[in-house]
């Protein structure tokens, strides 16, 4: 494993952060000096001795309608009701939207779940005013041309009744499920994310929160094929 992932696997710092320390010879590997792109094997002792392991916070909280995850200043928001535990959102929820945010004071933790490679899924409850068509899931698993987007990914859908579906979308573009049903003739009276990857909303009331367990925490950093 190179040694700026294994740094930053460890909690010590970001890649880029753990680059800068071994450039100001900050890191040692069994009592020498590390150098940038070095392998780490089992049994190497690396130390920081000008770092401590970060203790990190990991959090599943239900975003309650009408509270914005970021705002202007002076408004609340998820942001400013955090912030000051050093928390923040990964990713966000528009004011009018409710359901799963995860939060975090991981800043690794938003290359992946948000990066271009992540391929994280966002599975969302929604709900419409007009009826639904049976076939709307078939259009969106090929993948929709949208005016706003273009083609988008293809995205799970299954229908709960007339006015309801569950969709799961592979990217996250802003407002994106908004724009979809829009194009499709819907005009969505609610909206609900229930899951992201593997962690889902459960049991979860709005406004409340939960602590992700070891195993849920450590699987947003397995490494992916």
């Amino acid at each position: 494993m190179r040694i700026n992932k294994y740094l930053r696997d460890k909690g010590f710092a970001s890649r880029r952060e753990a680059d800068e320390l071994i450039a100001a010879g900050k890191v040692f590997v069994n009592g020498v000096p590390a150098k940038e792109g070095m392998q780490i094997d089992e049994g190497d002792e690396v130390t920081v001795p000008s770092r401590r392991e970060k203790t990190y916070t990991y959090l599943a909280y239900y975003k309650p309608t009408g509270l914005a995850t970021q705002a202007p200043a002076g408004e609340e928001s998820v942001i400013t009701n955090w912030q000051g535990k050093g928390i923040f959102p990964i990713g966000r929820l528009d004011k009018e939207s409710e359901g799963l945010l995860i939060l975090t004071n991981d800043r690794r933790l938003t290359a992946r779940v948000l990066g271009a490679d992540a391929k994280v899924e966002k599975e969302y409850l929604v709900h419409v005013r007009e009826p639904l068509r049976q076939g709307i899931p078939a259009i969106m698993k090929k993948g929709m041309d949208t005016q706003a987007f273009g083609r988008l990914l293809p995205a799970d859908a299954r229908l709960v009744d007339k006015h309801a579906i569950f969709v799961t979308l592979q990217e996250g573009k802003r407002h994106q499920l908004r724009v979809m049903f829009s194009e499709l003739g819907y005009t969505i009276s609610a909206l609900k994310r229930v899951r992201v990857g593997h962690v889902t909303l459960g049991n979860l009331r709005p406004g409340q929160t939960r602590a992700l367990n070891e195993q849920e925490s450590k699987k947003f950093f397995e490494e992916r094929n």
